[in-house]
Formats: structure tokens, sequence, C-alpha cells
């Protein structure tokens, strides 16, 4: 007989965008495809976490960038996957009646190359199950749209008003670190209509094989993600918070999340969630030791809920011993 899974501390639920998250913990686009990808792993359950983050959808189905695709790098890994995916009509017809529902939440990752392509993708999971729509402006692994939209802030704000035009359905706006001003970028974006928001997305670079002299990665440049890009991603936590907080909208924390200190301290600088990636890749039951951390923590510090540990951050002075 089948142990039975012992259900998550009350302590760490938490209300995003008005959906009940049994954990902070998201696991991000791109990391699990359509929800399915770790259920394989004996020990491994969706139940875990807050919400699931399906794969970047677009309007057709696209075959995505030439290889190599993947290279791992000190600290990181860079991607150019290039929004591989079966289409938003495939996805919702024959990929969501295959999830679980009462597990937990699932967002669709909506991706496309014009505005009209966006608009098109969110009409489609509009009228499906889906609990939420995460606007991907931000991918830098794609030659046409991604940061095409997501550098520049007029351009991100005409991408969610559109997409809120035609959507009831919380919509969360994943921001680029590869941009000037990210909090100019959150502003717009909250006033077009965004729900949430969810930050950053994978840091632009590449890799170069020296014998060869080419460029490692088929698409020349990557994303890159992993431990090497969470000081970056705190930084533009706390930034965008001070936006967010005003009009109390949530982030999603995320950027070399390996740990239950690294998502306290994406916490504690204003993610009201915490999106877990790459480390998946390595160790598919890490959710299950980050919970467990985040939950110490709160009973040692008599803290009664993970949302009151959310934007504490004191910046009056530096913590002692550093």
């Amino acid at each position: 007989m089948a142990a039975v899974r012992e259900a998550l501390p009350a302590s760490l639920s938490l209300q995003f965008c008005g959906m009940p998250f049994a954990s902070p913990i998201v696991l991000l686009s791109g990391c699990v495809g359509f929800g399915e990808e770790y259920t394989r792993v004996e020990g491994f359950s969706n139940r875990d976490c807050g919400a699931v983050v399906l794969k970047g959808t677009t309007g057709k189905a696209r075959l995505g960038n030439p290889p190599h695709r993947v290279y791992e790098t000190s600290q990181g890994m860079l991607n150019a996957i290039g929004l591989q995916n079966p289409g938003a009509a495939h996805v919702v017809d024959a990929i969501l009646p295959t999830l679980d529902f009462t597990e937990t939440r699932f967002i669709a990752n909506v991706s496309g190359s014009t505005i009209d392509e966006y608009v098109e993708v969110v009409r489609r999971f509009d009228d499906s199950a889906i609990d939420a729509m995460e606007i991907n402006i931000s991918c830098p692994n794609v030659k046409e749209g991604g940061v095409q939209f997501g550098n520049y802030p007029d351009m991100s704000a005409r991408v969610v008003a559109a997409c809120r035009a035609v959507t009831k359905k919380p919509l969360i706006t994943k921001l680029s670190p590869n941009q000037t001003d990210i909090r100019e970028n959150a502003r717009l974006c909250i006033e077009a209509g965004s729900d949430g928001l969810a930050v950053i997305n994978t840091v632009m670079g590449m890799a170069i094989d020296a014998e060869s002299r080419r460029p490692v990665i088929g698409n020349i440049q990557g994303g890159l993600s992993g431990p090497a890009i969470k000081p970056i991603a705190l930084l533009k936590v706390h930034q965008v918070h001070e936006i967010a907080k005003k009009h109390a909208v949530p982030i999603i924390g995320q950027g070399g999340i390996t740990t239950a200190t690294d998502a306290l301290e994406f916490l504690i600088a204003g993610a009201t969630a915490v999106g877990i990636g790459t480390a998946l890749f390595y160790d598919p039951h890490v959710c299950l030791a980050i919970n467990s951390g985040i939950a110490r923590y709160l009973g040692r510090h008599g803290i009664a809920n993970v949302a009151d540990l959310v934007g504490t951050l004191d910046t009056s002075r530096p913590a002692s011993g550093h």
C-alpha cells in the first residue's frame, strides 16, 4: 500500500492573484513540460508546489531553434529552445484535460511574435480550465517577439492591455532583466492590467567553443539561468516590489533558487511566491527540501504564515558579520 502523503503545513499557504496556493513554490515554465515532465519520478508530486507554469505556447506549433539548445555553464545553464510547442489548440484540447486540477494551480505561458498572436493564444486559454496566464514578453532566445516586446516598457504595456481586453482570468507578466529600467516596465504593465508579475526571466548570454571558434548554442545567444543569476534576480525583485506594493500586485521571484535560504531571501525582498526551475534538473525533489526549510524558518522566528515574511527587508543597515 502506498504511503499517505503528508499535507503541506498551513503556514505555507497563501493567496496569489486570488488563487489559493498550498505552497509559495511555483514550478517555472520550460522546466516541467506541460505539467507531466517529472510525474514519472518516484516521490515527485505537483502537490508540493502552489502552481505549475506550463511550457511556453504560441498560436501555431513551433519546432524551435536548431541545436545545440542547452549548455551547462559555471553555476548556471544556457538555453535557447526557441519556444518549441504543439500550438495553443493542441494544448487546450489534448493536454489540459489530462491534468489533475485538484493537485495544484496550472498557469499557461502565453508567447507570440505579434500582439495579435498573444491575443489569439489568450482567447484560447480563456475558454479552458486553466487557472491563470503568464504573459511571456521577455524570452531572450527567439528571433522575433520575446525581447522585442519585453525590453521596451511601452510595448510591454500594449501587449498586456491587448491580453487584458480578452480575458478575466489572472494575468501575470514575466519581466525581462535585459532592460534599462525594470521598475518603469513593471509600473506600465500594472497600469495596463497585469494582476501579477514574474521577476525575472533569464539573463541574455552566450558560450563559445574556443577550438572551433564557433558559438556553442545554435541560436548564438540564449537565456542564462541558475545560481549565477541569483544576485541579479534578487535586486530586480526588490526594485519591482517598490512599485508593486503600491498597487497590491504580487510577485513570483525567480532566478537561481536552489535552497530554502535562497527562497527566503526572495520572499524577504518582496516576492509573494518563488519560482523553481534549473534546480529541478539535478534534484527533482528540491521542492520538498525548500518547503521544509521555509516551514522551519517560520517556526523558529515565530511567524504564523509565509505571507507575513513578504517584503520585510530592513535596508537601514547591513547584516552583522558581512
